[in-house]
């Protein structure tokens, strides 16, 4: 059984920063294309960022320049650096292992507040 567990969420002060984590068991890490994605109050799930295994990142336009994402397979973790964070970021943070063409597992989700 895949599970992806998050943590690292939590209130932080406009400016600050947090690091998300993203444990997974049950699979072969390495085998995925790992994404976070996030859901604010009242709007849809979209998508922050995403990495291959071999590095490859994509990132939307909203987090590009303050957000990283990264992996360690070694570990079967993914994480998310979020730096000079937003009122706007506030929302539930979610893990994404993606195969194409059909297999897809998430994580609980984890939130993240920003606010002073």
């Amino acid at each position: 059984q895949v599970q992806l567990v998050e943590s690292g969420g939590g209130l932080v002060q406009p400016g600050g920063s947090l690091r998300l984590s993203c444990a997974a068991s049950g699979t072969i890490f390495r085998a995925y294309v790992m994404g976070w994605y996030r859901q604010a109050p009242g709007k849809q799930r979209e998508l922050v960022a995403t990495i291959t295994s071999g590095g490859t990142t994509n990132y939307s336009d909203f987090v590009k320049d303050r957000f990283t994402i990264s992996r360690d397979n070694t570990k079967n973790t993914g994480y998310l650096q979020m730096n000079s964070l937003k009122p706007e970021d506030t929302a539930v943070y979610y893990c994404n292992l993606r195969r194409p063409p059909a297999t897809d597992y998430w994580g609980q989700g984890t939130q993240v507040t920003v606010s002073s």
